[in-house]
Formats: C-alpha cells, structure tokens, sequence
C-alpha cells in the first residue's frame, strides 16, 4: 500500500510577487528529501486556513512557524529541524528582530512618544509583531499601561496598511517580511519610517511533527542542509533572502520566554480594541 503524503506549507514568508520562488524553494527541499530516502515527500505545498491545527497535525512534514506558538500553543506538538538564516537588515545569523514603524510625518522621534497611542498587530501569538513590540515599550509604561489601544490586522502587510491609512500609529514588522516587501512590494512601506528595533531572537523555525522518529529527523535535518547548498537553488535562495540554516541549541528559543516575562512585568497586559 502506497503511504499517503504527508503534509507541507510554507506561508509565513509568501505574498503572490515571489510565490514562484517560494514554491521553487520547496521544490528543491522535496528533491533533497526524496534523495535521503524519506518516504510521503508531497509535491505541493498546501493551503492552510487554521496554522495551529496544521501545525499540530501528525501528518506534518515540514513547515515553518513563528517561535512565539513554538514556545507556547505548540511545545511539544512539534519538534525543530533547523532554522533558516536570512541575509537581510535586521537580522544576524540564526537571529533576527523587529522593525517598528510609524508615518513619515509622524512626530515621534523616539518610543516613548507613542504612548496613549493606536498600535496594530499582526497576531497576538506572533513575537515579530506582538511580543516583541511589548518589550520595545515595557520600559514606558505607566501603572501597566502604554498603548490607548491594540488591533489587530491578520497579517505584516496588513498592519502596514492600517498604519499608512492612519488608522493606527504604529506595528511592528519582522525583519524579513520588511525587506521582502521592500524588494517584490515597495509601496507597502510608503510614507512609513523605521522609529526602533526590538530585541534579537530567533528566527522562524522549520518544523516537522512532534516526536518524530531520530532517523527522520537526521534524514530532514540532513535534506534542509543540502538544499541549502545545492547551486541549481542559489538564485531561489537569494531571491527569498535564504543564506542558511543553524540547528540551534534545544533552549535557544527560551530567549522569547525571557523577553515576555521581562516585558510583562512592567505591561502585564496590552489594551485591546
């Protein structure tokens, strides 16, 4: 009996400019894995309308997550291959931070200026564009409070659009998606700046399901690497910002735990629209 596929997505780094290049990505890591014998390898990415639940599927083959569900509604419902490096401002190695953004015109000149003000997020479980925007103000905040008010948008590009149209002041937007949206989609950062710069943590990771076998996990971990050094995919990886992948070490990604509970001590809550 032939097994049935297995399940993959990459999405959190997707708009339709360099879809192409995200599926030739994906396209190259199949070929890597087929190489190293591992079985169900599908050959299309999927459509995901619920991450969590996709995530958390046993199907699971390969994704990619945010480190914030990764070290919260997700501990122990998936395991780590590797994470990718990208060669973009904002990021360092296996690392990489958040950029906040306000209108040109804007009169803040620093964070502390935006208290009493309309932020737009992305997720309430995304670090890039949540948590990581609560440590960037933690340090101003008066009686637990900083921002009037918080929404939340559904997505990057989509916080960006809120803060160009005025109808927030101010999001967070990983480092990556700014600087893809500022090669394939540039009218996305129009009349928007850069204020600050959030903490260091680090990157989105590619997963598989939780308590895959130690042979599948070499054997992917193993495919990720050769992909990333296979020369056919060289002009794929730069079109995607890809130089990379670091297996980091199992209590890396406690660094996002740290930053909240650092950030929560003095913003116990952030105020919601």
């Amino acid at each position: 009996m032939t097994q049935a596929a297995g399940l993959a997505s990459l999405f959190m780094y997707d708009m339709p400019e360099f879809r192409r290049a995200n599926e030739s990505w994906w396209q190259g890591l199949a070929r890597a894995m087929r190489a190293e014998g591992i079985e169900a390898v599908p050959e299309q990415l999927c459509e995901v309308a619920d991450p969590l639940a996709h995530w958390a599927r046993p199907k699971l083959l390969f994704s990619q997550t945010c480190g914030y569900p990764l070290t919260h509604a997700l501990k122990g419902k998936v395991t780590v291959i590797a994470t990718p490096m990208y060669d973009c401002n904002g990021c360092a190695g296996a690392n990489y931070t958040s950029l906040v953004l306000v209108r040109d015109e804007d009169p803040a000149s620093e964070v502390a200026d935006l208290a009493d003000r309309t932020a737009v997020v992305n997720s309430f479980d995304s670090q890039s564009g949540f948590s990581s925007l609560r440590s960037v103000v933690a340090p101003f905040a008066q009686e637990g409070r900083f921002f009037a008010q918080v929404t939340c948008s559904g997505g990057h590009l989509a916080s960006m659009a809120v803060v160009q149209a005025g109808q927030a002041d101010v999001c967070a937007i990983d480092a990556v998606t700014y600087a893809l949206a500022e090669r394939y989609r540039p009218s996305a950062k129009d009349g928007l700046r850069v204020l600050a710069q959030g903490p260091e943590a680090p990157g989105l990771p590619y997963i598989t399901a939780g308590g895959a076998a130690d042979e599948q996990l070499r054997r992917l971990r193993t495919a990720v690497r050769s992909a990333m050094e296979d020369r056919d995919l060289a002009a794929t990886r730069e079109a995607l910002f890809i130089m990379g992948a670091e297996l980091l070490p199992e209590d890396a990604y406690t660094r996002i735990l740290d930053l909240e509970e650092a950030a929560t001590q003095k913003l116990p809550e952030m105020i919601v629209a």
